[in-house]
């Protein structure tokens, strides 16, 4: 018998609902539900998909920002047993057909539109049966049977409106019977990976990561008197678990925003009496400007700030003074959002600098990546990580599961490491995105962390660019500091005599917005892309 009871994620609103039912769950532009009130949500969209004839072991796929149906759909699928098939808002037709085909999906949940974007034009570009009112299948979809859409409907779509009504001819006793067997151990989760190299992956996950994040809420003190900002993506990992599903874990208030705006959040914390903030540096960066511009009375006891890459401490150090303590970890996909988690009690040094102590049950290794030998503490390698959570494996991808996971069930990360003499992990980056320039390694973070302390520059980011005789050298992304401008001759010239020289950028190119991904994290796929176009064509070989 497992020593720790394994629960269904549907189950989880049951139980918040019984313990809270008038607590507030959740809040969205003014609109607001108790447990008792998320529970009925829930319970109306799940046997809207009973009706609709979804069955145990279907995917679903949810395509929509962040909006309160996100949650109640995928509660409501967890309840009928299906597997939820999280869809990235920043795809578009080519990215949108090719998960909804690799996943097999049997049903699509979307949404007109968001803002400026027209989900509603991308989806009938990706399935074009959809504007035929006669048309029968969706040829390049088998699969898939139906699709519902929010808002405003194409011709062969479902609303969602006819969704919930489709329910009433579903019992309670009905749904009871279906929500009472689900195996814990079944798919509940295909979670695409961000495919900047290769296709996405889809990552399987059970219902079994419930318990990582419960004792995560447990170790860091969370309950229902703590009040969650919301405003990281839901269809990525770190805000589905260390949000919604922590929220309802504890009875806690999530107050959920559509995008990320740092004034807006900061107001909505104020307002809302927020006491913990979620985010990753970029995050925070931008909310310290925010706060400093105009200043908010706030109500944070904690926050989570992935950090121990060294462009991310001093942004870390500052939080700590101007917003409160915050904690550490390290999580991926494919093993869930934090795996490793630093303690409120801990020093300041150690929730800054390092990603935090190995949870319950997680095993860490590093390893040389070249002769597979494991490496001592304080020196640098790839992580293996290995535990209970850990996925089975990619979606249909027999060969890229192979890769990353070996016989003995660790999980190759692809991810640059350490672990310290405290058993602290200490995240140094992507292996992908380490420089050799000239024969040496060079960390894009220490550089990044050098440059930022220059007054004008608000951000730095540095990628690989090729070169004829190093094979490679740094070239750097900088954003300006509020009315200062960034002379780029001027920022080489103070790297030289203080860092290495193979670590002196090569180039400094200034842009106005890094691109990100949804989850605040800089896609330098797309910088390399770009210093490709940007360097002049004078210096692209220089020496």
């Amino acid at each position: 018998m497992d020593w720790y009871a394994k629960r269904t994620l549907g189950s989880l609103v049951d139980t918040a609902a019984d313990l809270y039912p008038s607590r507030t769950a959740l809040v969205f532009e003014g609109h607001r539900w108790t447990y008792a009130e998320l529970r009925d949500e829930v319970n109306c969209v799940a046997k809207g998909l009973m009706a609709l004839g979804v069955v145990p072991g279907e995917r679903v796929a949810l395509w929509m920002t962040n909006r309160p149906e996100w949650i109640f759909a995928l509660f409501a699928i967890a309840k009928c047993g299906a597997c939820a098939v999280p869809l990235n808002t920043r795809y578009r037709t080519d990215d949108i057909g090719y998960t909804l085909a690799q996943s097999r999906s049997n049903l699509l949940l979307t949404l007109d539109r968001s803002g400026p974007v027209d989900y509603g034009a991308i989806v009938a570009s990706a399935i074009p049966e959809l504007t035929d009112e006669c048309g029968l299948g969706f040829a390049q979809f088998p699969d898939l049977r139906q699709v519902v859409m929010l808002g405003e409907t194409l011709p062969r779509a479902t609303s969602w409106g006819a969704l919930v009504s489709a329910g009433a001819s579903i019992s309670n006793a009905e749904l009871t019977e279906r929500a009472d067997s689900v195996d814990p151990d079944a798919l509940l989760f295909i979670c695409y990976t961000s495919g900047t190299t290769a296709s996405p992956k889809g990552v399987m996950h059970s219902h079994i990561p419930i318990r990582n994040t419960h004792e995560r809420a447990q170790i860091l003190g969370m309950t229902f008197a703590d009040v969650h900002l919301n405003y990281l993506p839901l269809f990525h990992i770190y805000g589905l678990s260390e949000v919604t599903m922590i929220a309802v874990l504890t009875g806690a208030t999530q107050i959920l925003m559509d995008v990320f705006d740092a004034d807006a959040a900061l107001d909505l914390a104020e307002r809302e009496c927020a006491t913990i903030l979620h985010g990753f540096e970029a995050h925070y960066l931008d909310l310290l400007v925010a706060q400093k511009r105009r200043p908010r009375k706030l109500h944070m006891r904690l926050g989570t700030l992935p950090s121990g890459v060294p462009s991310t401490i001093p942004i870390a150090q500052e939080v700590q003074a101007v917003f409160g303590p915050t904690v550490s970890g390290f999580g991926m996909t494919e093993c869930w959002a934090f795996v490793t988690v630093s303690n409120p009690s801990h020093c300041e040094e150690q929730r800054v600098h390092t990603s935090g102590y190995p949870m319950i049950d997680y095993e860490f290794r590093i390893v040389d990546p070249e002769s597979g030998h494991q490496l001592g503490a304080g020196e640098q390698g790839e992580i293996w990580i290995r535990g209970y959570a850990v996925t089975k494996g990619y979606w249909e991808k027999p060969n890229e599961t192979a890769e990353a996971l070996d016989d003995q069930g660790w999980l190759r990360s692809g991810d640059l490491g350490l672990i310290r003499d405290d058993g602290n992990l200490v995240f140094l980056g992507r292996y992908k995105d380490m420089l050799k320039v000239g024969g040496e390694n060079v960390s894009p973070a220490e550089v990044e962390a050098y440059i930022r302390e220059m007054d004008e520059v608000f951000d730095v980011a540095v990628v690989a660019y090729p070169d004829a005789r190093l094979s490679e050298v740094p070239v750097a992304f900088a954003l300006a500091a509020a009315e200062r401008t960034i002379n780029s001759a001027a920022v080489i010239e103070r790297c030289r005599g203080r860092i290495a020289s193979f670590k002196i950028p090569r180039h400094v190119l200034t842009l106005d917005a890094f691109p990100m991904t949804p989850s605040g994290k800089i896609r330098k796929v797309e910088l390399r892309e770009m210093a490709l176009s940007m360097v002049p064509d004078a210096e692209k070989t220089a020496p």
